[in-house]
């Protein structure tokens, strides 16, 4: 890989210590970077993010959440080539959750401690708003002590279509009736060329910016993810982070940015997957780049208990999620999975004070 002029090199880094924006031309040039040191200055900025949260003690802290994913139903319509979860109505084990299945998997997180789940699921053609109103009541009414974090962008664009309601209306409707906040799923690259080629019947990537635009108007907060190592480059992926930081710049509604690589076991979408190093790389990059997105998350469902624990030296000050269960990346073949005390163990032995917290990163023990 080559490298930049040191003279020039210097005064890069200079910035990034300092705090200051970089714009997409330091990207590119801090990519070059060897990743040692490109992950140390990735967190030197983690640290300076975090110097003051949790009463000053932020830079020894890092979080983690017990929550739980449920996909309330597996068929979709939408076809994803990197996709290996979805199924159409005419498969034999598709499905769709009842109340009463809903019921069990809440009960087995509010017996270890649980506070949210992760609410997702494909996009099922014929199910009506009512459905999903019942749903997010049933839970709330019922479960009053866990988030819901739930859906994300191009389901609600989904939702809008098949209700025949404007968008703002829909996420209205849906908070009123439960929702909490919304995940970032379905960001994927935010480059229409990108996503035509890996998922040409999902939204685009302005109708994903317009979920999260009126969802941080209405008061929900949100997160922001990227998917890479398939068919975009980097510029795809520098141009994905400059949208994130321009609708955080205008809403201010990121709690958090999570980043992971391509699954590609049992998916349609042909490329060579990249290895732990791109990982990381990609990570610090994102924690330089995103200086207005507070928190960055570890990816340790789909890089390993060890990547994720290395993650936290690039940029990274929160664990995840225990993830009591995970459906969709383990679909694609990746089945990582960590208890509670596993997770803090992890966090400690890299050298930090592991906390609970809840969705918008405030600590709960």
């Amino acid at each position: 890989m080559p490298r930049m002029p040191a003279i020039l090199e210097d005064a890069l880094i200079d910035k990034v210590l300092a705090g200051e924006r970089i714009t997409p031309e330091d990207a590119r040039a801090l990519y070059l970077l060897p990743l040692v040191a490109l992950g140390e200055l990735a967190n030197r900025r983690r640290n300076r993010a975090k110097r003051a949260d949790h009463g000053g003690r932020g830079e020894e802290i890092v979080t983690y959440i017990i929550d739980r994913n449920i996909n309330y139903t597996n068929v979709c319509n939408v076809y994803c080539k990197f996709c290996a979860f979805y199924r159409t109505e005419k498969d034999d084990d598709h499905y769709v959750l009842t109340h009463e299945q809903l019921d069990q998997k809440l009960d087995e997180l509010s017996a270890i401690g649980g506070i949210q789940i992760l609410l997702q699921g494909g996009h099922h053609p014929r199910l009506g708003i009512d459905w999903y109103l019942a749903m997010l009541s049933h839970i709330r009414e019922k479960y009053p002590h866990i988030n819901i974090h739930g859906f994300s962008p191009p389901e609600f664009n989904h939702f809008a279509e098949v209700f025949a309601l404007p968008l703002r209306e829909v996420i209205a409707k849906f908070k009123d009736a439960g929702l909490g906040s919304i995940p970032g799923g379905g960001g994927e690259i935010l480059v229409d060329a990108v996503r035509n080629r890996i998922a040409p019947l999902k939204c685009d990537s302005d109708q994903w910016l317009k979920v999260m635009e009126i969802a941080h108007e209405l008061g929900l907060k949100s997160s922001a993810t990227m998917m890479f190592g398939h068919v975009e480059t980097l510029d795809d992926r520098i141009a994905h982070l400059e949208r994130l930081r321009v609708q955080q710049d205008a809403t201010g509604g990121f709690t958090a940015f999570i980043c992971w690589t391509f699954q590609p076991e049992h998916t349609k979408l042909r490329a060579e997957p990249v290895g732990s190093g791109e990982y990381l790389r990609m990570q610090a990059l994102s924690r330089i780049y995103l200086d207005n997105i507070p928190n960055v998350q570890s990816s340790w469902v789909t890089q390993g208990p060890k990547i994720g624990q290395i993650a936290l030296k690039y940029g990274a000050n929160d664990f995840g999620s225990v993830m009591m269960e995970e459906n969709v990346v383990s679909s694609a073949g990746t089945s990582f999975r960590l208890a509670k005390e596993q997770i803090e163990e992890l966090i400690r032995d890299a050298g930090y004070e592991p906390r609970r917290r809840d969705n918008w990163y405030e600590l709960v023990n």
